[in-house]
């Protein structure tokens, strides 16, 4: 019997937000649309809060909303957190990311 295993882009994401907290350098996420803002400002923000997943055909991108720690070089933890989200998805999830986007959305004293 052969079946098939499906990923979604919420679970994706998950995965995505909880790897990039992990970084150090990291202070956390910030909401990426008004609805995530809206759901931190109630109070219930998640592990996939400030990651968007998309897919195009059988292709998978990541944009990663990110607040920095002051002080850290932001390229650095930039290129960091791309290598450890591409790393853990190939790895933990069997899936390539064709794009890995990281913005700095803010700075912030840890």
């Amino acid at each position: 019997m052969t079946g098939s295993i499906q990923i979604t882009e919420g679970a994706l994401a998950s995965l995505i937000g909880l790897t990039a907290h992990e970084v150090p350098g990291v202070v956390g996420m910030a909401p990426a649309n008004l609805k995530e803002g809206i759901s931190r400002v109630l109070g219930r923000a998640n592990a996939r809060e400030g990651v968007v997943v998309t897919r195009e055909g059988g292709d998978y991108s990541a944009d990663l909303y990110i607040v920095m720690a002051y002080g850290v070089s932001i390229p650095t933890v930039a290129q960091n957190i791309k290598e450890r989200v591409e790393h853990l998805v190939r790895t933990q999830a069997g899936i390539e990311l064709k794009g890995t986007r990281i913005h700095a959305v803010g700075v912030q004293r840890a």
